[in-house]
This record gives structure tokens, sequence and C-alpha cells, in this order.
């Protein structure tokens, strides 16, 4: 291939993944990605302190001066499946507020797969300094369900004060959209032969959409109800930094460990209704550290601990307080009182999903099979951060996944390779009571289904 074919190779590719990058995902980290890079993936999420591929600098910036100029593009096809059922009969309202039970029954989501690529580009300027920059989908939430979720026949009659129907105008379908789109330009730099560091800066692209949700707004629950749903896609731009170390303690034995900031995003102004903080949805701090060590030339074994802060963003962390979201109360004369203690759905300390944080351990090994071919194996464990009382919410992202088995491969081609994953979320399921009526359960399940293959020269 010459030099002007390259060229135009690494341009087709970058427009590829740029135009492909419309589709998105409820990522299995809750809402991060696993891994980012098809050899990590294969390795349970696992590498902070391997330098594997061009997209190493998404995962761990100090490892890029040890990669040597390099480029990478992968695609994974995700096919999540996500159902919440309801158990229990709706109770009829006779005092306000009134109970808000759903439809009894099990619902499954009808959007089951999407298209995950990613790019990146590795350039050494020196032989202690090197640049890199990745695109890359971080993950997001995805739900369809084709019914109205948020919604009771036993409402349908006017039960407010002012004799409004809080069912009036409620849609099908049910769900949200988040995309999240990232851009990474990092630097490393070599510290003596056996350690080196990075740095870099991250621009973040968020799009959101929800549909289904008047009822909150009809109830008084929204501090904007024109701004909670059916609103379109709504767009938000952020930024943030991330540092890595990266470092060979003993001849086959390495650590590595990165920090990433909160990646702070403009808020969604048609979404400031629902969102705290008037729409805004940063991106939470997270960390990680790991081991690598090579028992054998043929043999690695990596070991990463991982932890995502999603308590820290206020839209995911804040709980639903049920004593705080309706505007009034009735006394025991029967009369409305306006509530002392209402905070809506947008306000600074609104409801949001109720997320704790996650901590996540990842493992490992890899096998080189023969010159040119290795294959891996790994796994993945998380805390579910939905607690059992945030079902309600939680409809929307029942990001409930635990554990994660894969299985990868490469094979070289010249000087070129080709990466693949195959990853396996098991089912997982949480069952709370529905908090606006207590006669109901809701159960939240998630499993997936994960194919990624990647290309590196």
């Amino acid at each position: 291939m010459t030099m002007k074919d390259k060229g135009f190779l690494k341009r087709f590719l970058f427009a590829v993944v740029l135009m492909s990058l419309t589709g998105t995902v409820l990522a299995t980290d809750g809402y991060f990605s696993l891994a980012y890079g098809t050899k990590s993936k294969g390795m349970g999420g696992a590498g902070v302190a391997l330098y594997q591929n061009s997209l190493f600098g998404v995962s761990n910036p100090a490892g890029l001066v040890r990669l040597g100029t390099s480029y990478g593009v992968s695609a994974g096809l995700f096919m999540p499946n996500r159902s919440y059922e309801v158990t229990g009969e709706r109770s009829i309202p006779s005092t306000f507020p009134p109970a808000f039970g759903l439809e009894p029954g099990k619902v499954t989501s009808d959007s089951k797969m999407f298209l995950m690529p990613a790019i990146a580009a590795n350039y050494l300027l020196t032989e202690k300094d090197a640049i890199g920059l990745s695109i890359y989908g971080n993950g997001g939430m995805n739900t369809n369900y084709p019914v109205k979720t948020y919604y009771s026949t036993y409402l349908d009659n006017p039960v407010m004060p002012d004799g409004s129907n809080p069912m009036a105008g409620v849609s099908s379908p049910t769900g949200v959209n988040l995309m999240q789109l990232f851009g990474a330009l990092q630097y490393s730099r070599a510290l003596g032969d056996h350690w080196s560091i990075g740095v870099g800066g991250i621009v973040a692209w968020q799009s959101f959409e929800a549909k289904g949700l008047q009822a909150f707004g009809n109830f008084g629950m929204s501090s904007d109800p024109t701004s909670l749903t059916n609103n379109g896609a709504s767009t938000a731009f952020g930024f943030g930094g991330k540092v890595g170390l990266l470092g060979e303690i003993i001849s086959g034995l390495s650590v590595g460990a990165t920090f990433q900031t909160p990646i702070y995003m403009s808020e969604f102004d048609e979404y400031k209704g629902l969102f705290a903080e008037a729409g805004k949805f940063n991106v939470p701090a997270n960390w990680t550290a790991g081991v690598a060590w090579k028992p054998t030339s043929k043999i690695t074994l990596a070991f990463d601990v991982k932890q995502i802060y999603y308590s820290q963003v206020k839209s995911i962390g804040n709980v639903m307080n049920i004593n705080a979201l309706l505007p009034m109360y009735m006394d025991g004369n029967g009369a409305f009182q306006n509530n002392p203690a209402y905070v809506p759905l947008g306000s600074d300390e609104g409801s949001g999903f109720g997320w704790e944080d996650m901590t996540i351990f990842k493992i490992g090994a890899e096998y080189q099979m023969a010159e040119k071919s290795t294959v891996r194996l790994g796994f993945s464990h998380g805390n579910n951060p939905v607690p059992e009382s945030e079902v309600m919410f939680n409809i929307l992202a029942p990001g409930v996944v635990e554990n994660h088995l894969t299985i990868g491969f490469t094979q070289l081609i010249g000087k070129s390779a080709l990466d693949f994953a195959v990853v396996h979320a098991f089912k997982n399921s949480v069952t709370g009571v529905n908090p606006l009526d207590g006669a109901q359960t809701i159960e939240l399940t998630m499993s997936q289904w994960e194919f990624e293959i990647g290309f590196r020269f």
C-alpha cells in the first residue's frame, strides 16, 4: 500500500466512524462502557497497566509513548435485553395525593441493537514523547417501551384539586435516549526506561430525548412541565481531563493508574424540568488502578479496580424523594395545603435516578498460541448501582447488570492486526416497591451480548 493510499484509508475510516456514531446503548458499567479497545474488552476490561493498542490512551494516556505510531478503528454491536414487570393491582385513589399505580404486566424495550464505533491515532514525536487522539462513544441510556408506562386507568377521572386530569396527554411510547460522544487529545512522556506519565483533555457531546413522562408534570412534580418530556433531542457540550501513570516495578510486573475528572456539561435546556440543576447532566469522575504480570513470554495476566462516582452527579445520584415531589398534601381535615418540603424535578435538589457509586473488579488473561495468534479470557464484576428503592424512575434506565464474561482473539496480518471480542452481561434483576403505590412491586431486568471487531495498522 502506497503512502497516498494509506492517507486515503485513514481519512475514509475517520469519516465512516464519525458518520456512524449515531446510535447509543445502555452500557454495562452503569452507563459506561466495559472497556475501551477491543483487546482490553476481551480481557474483561482489564488493562490499565498494559499498553495494548492506539485506543489505550482512552484507558491510560501514560501508555501512548510505549506504542509507537499506530492507528486503530473498531465497531461494537450491542444487543441488550431490558424489561420491567409490575406486579400487584393498582390502588384506587380516595385521598390526595392519589396513588400512582402502573399498569400490571411485563414490558420489554423495543430497542435491542446498537452500533458503537471508535477510532484512534497515536503519533510518536520523539523517543520520549507521543500524542494521541481518540474519538469514541462512552455509553449512554436507551429504552423504548411500546406503552404508556407512567399511566393508570384508575386515574383517568379528574383527581387534582383544580379538577384536572393528571393522565391527560400521556403519550406512548415511553423511554429515553442518551448518546455520548467523546474526543480525547492526550500527551505521554517517558520517565526513563520503565515509567511514563500521560495527561489529556476530553471534550464531550451529549444528546438526550425523553418520551411519555407527562404524568409527572400533570401532577405538579416538575418545576417546568413544558421542559419535561416529548421535546425532541436536546444537546449539551462539556469538557474534562485525565491523568495516568504506567510503570514496570520488576521485569514482567507492571502497574498503572488513571484519574478522570468530572466532565462538566452544559444544560439540556429542553429538559430542565426533568434533570436536577435545570437540566445539567455531568459525566461522573472515575479512577482505575491495576497490575499486569507476564509469568511467561506467552502468558499475560491483568487485574483492575475501577470506581465510578455516580452519586456525585445530582441528576444521576439524587434519590426519588416522594414527600417532596408533590406541591400539596391533604391535612387531617380534608383540606389541601401547600407542601413546605416541595422540591420538584428540575430543581437543584430535585429527584434523580438514585444511582450509587460503582466499584468494578476486572480480571483477564492473554495467551499467545502462535507467533501471530493470541486468545484472551476475562471476567468483570461490579455492584449494581440501582437500589431497590429507586425502581420507579429507573424503568427508564435499568442499568442493573453486575457480571460479564468475555473472550477475545487477535490475528496478525503483516504489520496490521485484527482483534475480536465477545462480551456477555449475565441477566440480573432488581425488585422494589412502587414508591407511589405501595400495593405494587416493580422488577427491572437486563442482560446483554456484545460483539466487537477492531483493526490496527
